[in-house]
């Protein structure tokens, strides 16, 4: 998909394993999201894992999640990704429960 500006737009889906739960996961990629210009949400599972669906420009999304997993560094054991379709719906990041 390409967004209005001519980018292409990606979407991604990662799993968090680890000690991703109780260390502000969800408001540290709410507010990284901001700053990168990254729609879509974050979630804890009741395994003790964070669900994250990020879409945006592809660099601002890797720079996203880059910065996500650098700000937790020591914390991610796992960190799988998924590609899904871009959307094109959501307006903001969202903290879901």
């Amino acid at each position: 998909m390409t967004g209005q500006s001519g980018r292409e737009v990606v979407r991604y889906r990662v799993v968090y394993s680890g000690r991703v739960q109780g260390v502000y996961f969800r408001a540290t990629a709410r507010e990284l999201s901001r700053r990168c210009a990254v729609v879509g949400y974050v979630r804890n599972l009741p395994d003790g894992r964070v669900e994250l669906e990020a879409e945006g420009a592809a660099d601002h999304v890797a720079d996203f999640l880059a910065a996500l997993e650098r700000h937790y560094e020591g914390y991610i054991t796992l960190a799988p990704r998924t590609v899904l379709p871009a959307r094109g719906e959501e307006t903001d990041f969202q903290i879901r429960y």
